[in-house]
């Protein structure tokens, strides 16, 4: 009272409460200062309504704040005080909107320090300054306001206190105070070692002797509350009639609330009267039920971030019993001590939906992962190396298949890694989950596990000693293709880590390889090949088409940009974003994953090629304009989501490159870019676009380092196709546009404006004299590489995109 007089200049006059008797110690303080003391009648709460109201709203808050970051009861005096200071700086409609903050100071309360209450965060410890070796924080949380000082109250775990510091960085998404233990917590038994989660509440397990494990699980009463969706609450609608736009018709989401991601075909219903910008409805009327019911599969399914999010969903549940099975059969672990001198490594669940190519859920995948970041180069691990298939490969294997008519297949190794036999002496924590009947037992890791840094090395080499067993040769173009020849049969095992391709000539050879490899490994046989590495398979006599459509929805979707008008072309013609200077990001990230997604959309999609290079350069500082260049391309995505590239199966199997150059196009460095792209036929299996690492003194020059570059790759090229049975004995064909480079590769001629250029270049001298290349001079309108050089006009992109064989199956009629 003496504040609010002071500070204000009112007077308290008359003060009301109810019977509670620590108030009788004030009534001489009020009789000596002339203020009327009013209370209530015994048991009647009502005529003190106003204040019993405003106690439920604080204890409501406070309440919600210690749900929510799941604060112990001690803390509960804390809780008060950050729900009042919260109230007092929340705008009341009984105010008109202002806060009680500003209607008693008439002053707008700064918002700027206010931040999660009950996150974890690491206060600057001002105590180690005398050792260098200190840790400099100390960890703690955060659980309030102080009252006159600038700075966040913190909790600090090591001693229990509470303090008051400004040096503060938080941690806003992390709550380190664990969930209390509920009665509703169950648990399911699991056939396996006897394995339980550390982490979880006590309560909700039993351990047993015997040699099955118990897996915690809240799922079935997280399931009875989360099951239900919230009823959507309509916001109300303009008088204006509302229409979706026709260019909305071919891209679609719906926005499905799914506790499990198992497919379900969406209505069609849809937000017929929704408002620009579109993020999540957009009318799916006129396409068919199966096509609605893909849309709907591809999009409900929701993939967990942890284990106690998965443990609320009882198809995870079975996900994560159905590896620990899977590994306990594998005979993956033992079950020990933990010797003297040695460090167990954590683990942590990860979980993926698989999806099959018509995109409805194939199944739910758990998959127990090893901290391997925490392992020691020359203790628990030596060499990591291991081969996987490249995508300029899949594509010349794949072409080579459909011109030849092979069969195709596809394999998928159940837990890969688990085959890997391990060398190394490694231990691990219990996963997850789990617990032993007996304390302080670790597992000593005899099989490869995913995570381990020579997991992958230990699985290719069991893989491969397998396949030499029945008979493979290794290819020394690309060490993941295996070939087995016998007579006139012949097979060629593509191998992309756990992924296996397998194509043939004889239908009873493929089916005895895939018994062989089912005696071997745990195999799951796909059938014919539809659907890998995130790309559509499609096959017809007309040959092999491939596209990502999926995936580009994907990537439409996240950037928000369904209901966005499309481009035509992907990059502006002159765009100058090297030398832009605009506004840094404040979040690089979403510009680095989203050019990142770029890169490998480009699989398929060489149209493409030359904007994910530009943008790529600017992924450690990108400022705005480099945000929308990369958004651009998406728009242009939009506008042909289904767009892949067609392997022809009336092809020739001769190779022929195309190659250009744009000379000094870095303005930063006045570098050239070069750009190449092979055909087999008429098929594109291999394209390039790459800044030169020299500068180029004439244009003349940067073309015949792109010359260089093609014919390094057409001559790998060459050899790959041996691996499969093709022999290209006709020289190969190369296409170029500059007749001065064409000039220097055929005529050795000694030029001072040529006498610089490094001995390596003259590679392509050499190829053209032993027969194995022949050079052509073509138009530069067409000059099908141009495409990846440099950023083309509406008219000569299509038409070189028509020319490079990339078409839409997916296209409207």
């Amino acid at each position: 009272m003496a504040m609010i007089e002071k500070q204000f200049g009112r007077s308290v006059k008359i003060v009301r409460s109810d019977n509670r008797t620590e108030f009788k110690g004030l009534i001489p303080y009020f009789d000596a200062n002339g203020i009327i003391f009013q209370t209530s009648c015994v048991h009647t709460p009502q005529q003190n309504g106003r204040v019993e109201r405003k106690h439920r709203h604080i204890l409501n808050v406070a309440r919600a704040l210690m749900f929510q970051a799941n604060i112990p009861i001690f803390l509960w005096g804390e809780c008060v005080l950050t729900a009042v200071h919260v109230i007092n700086r929340t705008p009341s409609g009984l105010l008109g909107g202002k806060t009680p903050y500003e209607a008693l100071t008439v002053h707008v309360p700064d918002h700027s320090h206010l931040r999660v209450f009950g996150c974890l965060c690491f206060v600057y410890d001002h105590r180690a300054k005398n050792d260098k070796f200190a840790p400099r924080s100390r960890k703690c949380v955060f659980v309030g306001y102080p009252h006159g000082k600038k700075g966040w109250k913190v909790y600090d775990f090591a001693t229990g206190d509470i303090f008051v510091s400004r040096d503060v960085l938080f941690h806003e998404h992390e709550f380190p105070f664990p969930k209390a233990p509920t009665d509703e917590d169950v648990s399911e038994a699991v056939p396996t070692a006897p394995l339980i989660d550390e982490d979880l509440p006590s309560s909700s397990i039993e351990t047993h002797t015997s040699p099955t494990a118990t897996l915690s699980s809240s799922a079935e009463a997280g399931q009875s509350q989360d099951g239900e969706a919230e009823p959507i609450i309509s916001l109300g609608r303009g008088l204006r009639e509302k229409r979706t736009s026709v260019l909305l018709r071919d891209f679609v989401t719906h926005h499905v609330q799914h506790l499990s991601p198992s497919p379900s075909p969406p209505g069609s219903t849809c937000s017929s009267g929704m408002s620009y910008p579109i993020a999540h409805f957009v009318s799916c009327d006129r396409f068919s039920a199966r096509h609605r019911a893909f849309l709907g599969a591809i999009t409900a399914g929701m993939e967990p971030h942890s284990f106690r999010e998965a443990m609320t969903d009882p198809g995870w549940c079975a996900a994560m019993q159905s590896e620990i099975k899977a590994l306990e059969d594998n005979h993956t672990w033992d079950m020990q001590p933990l010797p003297p001198g040695k460090k167990a490594l954590g683990s942590k669940w990860v979980y993926k939906i698989k999806y099959h190519s018509d995109g409805t859920v194939e199944r739910l995948k758990a998959r127990l992962v090893v901290f391997g970041n925490h392992q020691e180069e020359g203790i628990d691990y030596t060499e990591t190396f291991a081969p996987v298939a490249k995508m300029v490969t899949v594509r010349v294997f794949l072409a080579v298949a459909a011109a030849r008519n092979w069969e195709l297949h596809q394999m998928d190794v159940h837990n890969a890694f688990l085959h890997g036999d391990l060398e190394e002496e490694v231990y691990m924590k219990l996963p997850p989950g789990f617990r032993t009947s007996q304390p302080g037992l670790v597992c000593r890791l005899r099989k490869s596990l995913y995570g381990l840094r020579q997991a992958p090395r230990c699985w290719f080499a069991k893989l491969a000693a397998s396949l030499r067993k029945y008979g493979f040769t290794q290819s020394y173009s690309d060490y993941s293709l295996f070939t087995w020849c016998r007579d006139n049969i012949s097979l060629h095992v593509l191998v992309y880590v756990d992924d296996l391709i397998i194509a043939g000539n004889d239908s009873d050879a493929i089916t005895a390889f895939k018994h062989y490899l089912h005696t071997c490994f745990h195999m799951k046989d796909l059938g014919h090949l539809k659907y890998f590495l995130g790309v559509e398979v499609a096959r017809s006599a007309v040959g092999i088409y491939l596209c990502q459509r999926k995936y580009t929805l994907d990537i439409i979707s996240e950037a928000g940009l369904l209901g966005a008008k499309p481009a035509s072309f992907p990059m502006e013609q002159h765009h100058g974003l090297a030398l832009a200077n605009g506004e840094l990001l404040a979040d690089a990230e979403p510009y680095r994953r989203l050019v990142g997604r770029l890169i490998y959309l480009s699989f398929t999609r060489p149209d493409v090629a030359y904007a994910v290079h530009i943008l790529s350069q600017f992924m450690q500082a990108p400022c705005q304009e480099h945000w929308h260049a990369a958004l651009r391309v998406v728009r242009y995505l939009k506008g042909c989501p289904g767009q892949g590239i067609l392997l022809s199966s009336s092809c020739d199997l001769l190779l022929s490159g195309w190659c250009d150059s744009d000379w000094a196009s870095c303005p930063l460095t006045r570098r050239s870019l070069s750009g190449w792209v092979v055909f087999l036929g008429s098929s594109p299996i291999s394209w390039k676009t790459k800044k030169q690492h020299t500068v180029s003194r004439s244009s003349a020059e940067a073309e015949y380092r792109s010359m260089a570059s093609i014919t390094a790759e057409l001559k790998w090229l060459k050899g790959l196709l041996l691996s499969l049975g093709v022999v290209h004995s006709r020289p190969m064909t190369l296409m170029c546009d500059s007749k001065s480079a064409i000039d220097i590769a055929q005529n050795p001629v000694f030029h001072e404006r040529t006498k610089h250029i490094e001995v390596d270049c003259h590679y392509v001298r050499d190829a053209l004299q032993d027969g194995l290349l022949t050079t052509h001079h073509v138009s530069t309108h067409d000059q099908l590489a141009d495409i990846f050089t440099k950023a083309l006009g509406k008219n000569q992109f299509l038409y070189l995109l028509r020319k490079l064989g990339i078409c839409d199956l997916h296209a409207p009629t």
